[in-house]
């Protein structure tokens, strides 16, 4: 984990880099496609999700996080395939790191961050390193 300054900027910039944001995300989906069938089923999708967001996970917050999971399938699964293609993921992420980025606003933020998670990358962005 690490600490981290962001605001809306840092992830508004990161996600309008086309290049680097998809490139991040595919990174993301690779790594959470466990059984490597481009596809995430609801079970890869959880087990990794927590981590590349930094939204943190436990017992108390189980109802929480199920809601989560079955509002990104009813939002996300546009075949009702019951996966989440490439393309979905990248429309999820992007959705919810803009709102993520709103949440923030323009004001400095303080943030402890898992290494591996978008907003992570979205920080090595706006230094340049990615």
């Amino acid at each position: 984990m690490s600490l981290a300054v962001v605001n809306e900027t840092t992830v508004t910039t990161f996600v309008e880099d086309r290049k680097a944001f998809e490139n991040c995300v595919e990174e993301c989906f690779e790594m959470l496609d466990v059984d490597g069938d481009r596809v995430l089923s609801r079970s890869e999708l959880r087990e990794g999700f927590c981590k590349i967001m930094s939204l943190g996970h436990g017992s108390r917050e189980e109802e929480k996080i199920d809601h989560l999971f079955n509002t990104i399938f009813n939002r996300f699964d546009e075949d009702r395939n019951g996966n989440i293609d490439p393309r979905e993921f990248r429309c999820l992420i992007r959705e919810l790191m803009f709102a993520m980025g709103r949440g923030f606003g323009n004001s400095p933020v303080l943030v402890v961050l898992e290494i591996d998670s978008l907003l992570m990358k979205a920080v090595e962005h706006e230094f340049g390193r990615i």
